[in-house]
Parts: C-alpha cells; structure tokens; sequence
C-alpha cells in the first residue's frame, strides 16, 4: 500500500468570473471535500493560495492539507511548492485534481505520474517540483471538437446536462474519498476509473 495523500491540490482560477467555468473543476471537489470534512478554507498568502487543513485522525489519518492556488492555472506550481516546502510534503503525498478535455464528462481517472496532456496547470506544476510523479484526478469536460476553440471551452460554463455529469463524477469521487485517505490507490483507481453506466 502506497502513502496516503498529505496535499490535495485543486484547479481552477480565482474570481467569481470564473467559478463556474469548466477550468474550476478542481476548486470544485476542494470545496465539496472541505465542506464534508468540515475543514474551513481560508486565504493564506504565503502560500498563494486558498487553504485548508485537517489533523490526523478519523479519515485523514496523517493530517491533510488542501489547496486551491489564487495564481491563475498556468502558474499553480508556484503556491504548490510554497506549501510543499514548508510542511515537508513529498511528491508521491499529493493528489492534483483537475479537469480534463479528454475525457467526456461523467468520467474520471486517477492515475499516478504520466503526461500532461497539455495542461498548463500540471506543466507549471511539474516544472516548479521537477517532475510528473504526483497522483492526479482527472474530471472529465469534454472536448469541443475543435482545438482551437478549447481556450474558449474551458472559461466557460458548462452545459446543464455536462453539469449534471461532472456533479455525479464528483459524487462518486467523494464516496472514495475514504480509500484515498487511507493510501488505498489501487481500490480507489478501481473504483474510480470505470464509465459512469458501469458503476451504478
């Protein structure tokens, strides 16, 4: 069994203009998972960032911290880091959530390390830590269908229906939360990482 998350990272910009774009995906299951946690979110700026923590104890059984960086997405690493440092927070302890084009919504994958699929949160995120071995989660957005239109996509709200998709994919992702807590990634990938019909 690998270790338990210590850091779970949400994406996502700050602004109230952008809380309910597609982008904020990550800012969204932070906030579901300080709000069933009972942990307060506050404004730390020595770590830039929106911040939160948990002593150990019951489902966070080596304390927990959770972060949504107030840096804008492409600079994410930047308040990472900051807080990584100063707990002394390895690698392999932290849990990026964030969305993901290339997953339809509904979906979601956990995954250990691997690429970046061109996502400028994680590539500022591994540029500032010096490599891509951290556990994400991804949440499924979907994708336009057109490249050129995903900056657009992205910043902005998404459709009732996907809304409705993306909300159950987190549902689902909070109801594990108790395998992640324990480091219990394998269970939790199992869980996790199969087509909403097929996890009914």
């Amino acid at each position: 069994m690998q270790r338990p998350p210590r850091l779970i990272v949400g994406l996502g910009n700050p602004g109230a203009e952008y809380a309910k774009t597609r982008h904020n995906a990550g800012f969204w299951f932070c906030e579901r998972l300080a709000a069933d946690l009972g942990i307060p979110l506050a404004k730390e700026t020595r770590f830039h960032g929106i911040v939160g923590s948990a002593r150990a104890g019951g489902n966070t059984p080596h304390g927990l911290w959770l972060l949504l960086p107030q840096t804008f997405m492409n600079r994410s690493g930047q308040a990472v880091r900051a807080l990584a440092q100063f707990y002394r927070i390895e690698v392999d302890e932290m849990l990026v959530v964030h969305d993901e084009l290339d997953l339809p919504p509904g979906q979601l994958r956990l995954k250990f390390g691997g690429g970046l699929g061109g996502h400028n949160g994680l590539k500022d995120i591994t540029a500032h830590l010096g490599t891509q071995d951290y556990w994400r989660l991804r949440v499924g957005i979907g994708h336009p269908g057109d490249r050129n239109q995903v900056v657009n996509f992205v910043l902005k709200p998404p459709q009732k229906a996907e809304q409705e998709a993306i909300d159950t994919a987190l549902d689902r992702a909070l109801l594990a939360w108790p395998l992640l807590a324990g480091g219990d990634w394998r269970n939790a990938m199992q869980k996790l990482n199969v087509k909403p019909d097929a996890s009914a």
